[in-house]
């Protein structure tokens, strides 16, 4: 998989400035304050900092935005990168100036000099999530030179970067699976992805079509029946929290993240129009932000106990495929009629769903799927769609993803749209028609929990593989929801 740069943190030195090479940042108010390094800068260039930090085109720079000088006199550097970012910068801002310069990153490395900012661990985070790439390139790729970090207290800020290194190889594998082509990522090749994981502490099972067969997940099965890829189920726990030392007390019930891996989607029989079906190798952004979630738990070792489930299939249209008209029977034991094969994904959730369900009896359960394409109608490709059986929960979903700078809204789910996808022959059918389509997604997979149960659904269709780049990732898969969910998990469950 691809790694994080590794970025090292060090004592503020500034005598030997002068000869460095690659990039050298650094971070100057917005109010144009110089400190003590952008003076050694400027005096080493002749005054090229304070000109430049005196422009109007500075005071036009957004927080975590740079302004290049290109091959500056005085300098070895190729280029010196002056970041615009006030001391008491929000969250979104420091990780937007790491970006900044991770955005460049090349063979040569860089130099950030953040001094005594108080957002220093911040800083590096977002240079690192920005650092990443990923291709087939035939030409060969050179890695990422070396990074540096001056600060004030290297320990300390190293000590409050520690954190942040697990969860960026957690996005970064979850980028990794969603960016690859459906002839690497099948579903053997993404169930072996996640069954080498037991070796960060995770204990991975992989269910086989002949076991799911057995537990009645009839709705899944016939998602895949049509593809030569077998279909799967993929459970893989981290159990983060101490057995109780009273041997009748029981463990913690577990959080269940379940997420939709459709590895390619072709629509089945309801095929797709072929103008931009070769997306559709993202189909399974859902399970990878769960694959990506739970690395990052044990990388952190997190205190939680936390289960994540993960349906494999491939949607294509073979002899043998699911048809429209079709009607399966779930692992529940209600009846659904397929109306369109092309919505797929809520018939691969409903049963792992109900399975992770009766097998776990989870505290809570949330499912991530790439599941219609009417959400990104309603929200673009700012915000995941949020819905829930449970308010608070879906506010608490809703408050992580904001203190991460991931975008999601609260959708509504009322019982009113369940008439939509009222079926003349079966208890339900699989899609509602034209209006509110992510909504009656929604209220399908709703048929699926218990009541009792706090449940979220996140459609993540418009924020998986956005159009072009974002502030912190390049143009590809975003890796939304691992950042949200580790907070949330943080914040809300762990002992």
């Amino acid at each position: 998989m691809t790694h994080p740069v590794a970025i090292r943190f060090v004592e503020t030195e500034l005598d030997d400035l002068a000869a460095r090479e690659g990039r050298i940042a650094v971070l100057i108010t917005p109010e144009g304050k110089l400190t003590a390094a952008s003076r050694r800068l400027d005096r080493l260039t002749r005054g090229a900092v304070a000109r430049a930090v005196g422009s109007p085109a500075w005071g036009k720079l957004k927080p975590g935005e740079g302004m290049v000088i290109g091959w500056p006199g005085g300098l070895a550097a190729e280029a010196l990168v002056l970041i615009s970012l006030p001391r008491k910068a929000s969250l979104a801002e420091a990780r937007k100036a790491g970006a900044t310069v991770g955005k460049a990153l090349d063979e040569k490395g860089a130099l950030v000099i953040a001094e005594n900012h108080p957002s220093a661990a911040e800083i590096a985070f977002g240079l690192a999530l920005r650092a990443y790439r990923f291709d087939y390139l035939s030409e060969e790729k050179k890695p990422f030179g070396p990074v540096s970090m001056m600060v004030a207290h290297p320990e300390e800020v190293a000590a409050k970067a520690a954190p942040h290194a697990a969860l960026a190889e957690g996005v970064f594998f979850t980028r990794d699976l969603v960016n690859e082509p459906a002839n690497i990522l099948t579903t053997d090749d993404f169930a072996a992805r996640l069954a080498a994981m037991h070796e960060l502490g995770l204990d991975v099972q992989i269910l086989e079509e002949d076991e799911l067969k057995d537990l009645g997940m009839r709705a899944l099965l016939g998602v895949g029946q049509g593809s030569e890829s077998p279909s799967k189920v993929v459970v893989m726990q981290w159990n983060g929290l101490s057995k109780p030392a009273n041997g009748d007390a029981e463990e913690e019930p577990p959080l269940a993240l379940v997420g939709k891996g459709v590895c390619f989607d072709t629509g089945g029989i309801s095929i797709k129009p072929a103008a931009g079906m070769e997306e559709m190798t993202m189909d399974m952004g859902g399970a990878a932000v769960v694959a990506g979630v739970m690395r990052t738990l044990a990388l952190r070792n997190a205190p939680v106990n936390v289960v994540g489930l993960v349906g494999l299939v491939e949607n294509m249209p073979d002899g043998k495929a699911q048809r429209p008209g079709d009607i399966v029977k779930s692992m529940k034991g209600d009846t659904i009629e397929v109306i369109n094969t092309d919505a797929e994904g809520r018939l691969v959730l409903a049963d792992v769903l109900w399975y992770a369900q009766q097998k776990f009896r989870p505290r809570a359960v949330i499912d991530l799927a790439t599941l219609t394409g009417a959400i990104i109608v309603a929200l673009g490709h700012e915000n995941a769609g949020v819905f829930a059986n449970d308010d608070g929960f879906a506010q608490d979903v809703v408050q992580a993803a904001r203190a991460e700078g991931e975008g999601a809204w609260h959708m509504p789910l009322q019982p009113a749209y369940d008439s939509l996808i009222k079926s003349r022959l079966a208890d339900i059918k699989n899609t509602g028609g034209r209006w509110a389509g992510a909504i009656t997604a929604a209220a399908f997979l709703n048929k699926f929990v218990n009541s009792e149960t706090p449940w979220c659904h996140i459609d993540i269709a418009g924020v998986a593989l956005p159009p072009g780049e974002t502030a912190l990732s390049p143009k590809g898969a975003s890796g939304w929801g691992v950042m949200t969910l580790d907070r949330l998990i943080r914040d809300k469950f762990e002992a």
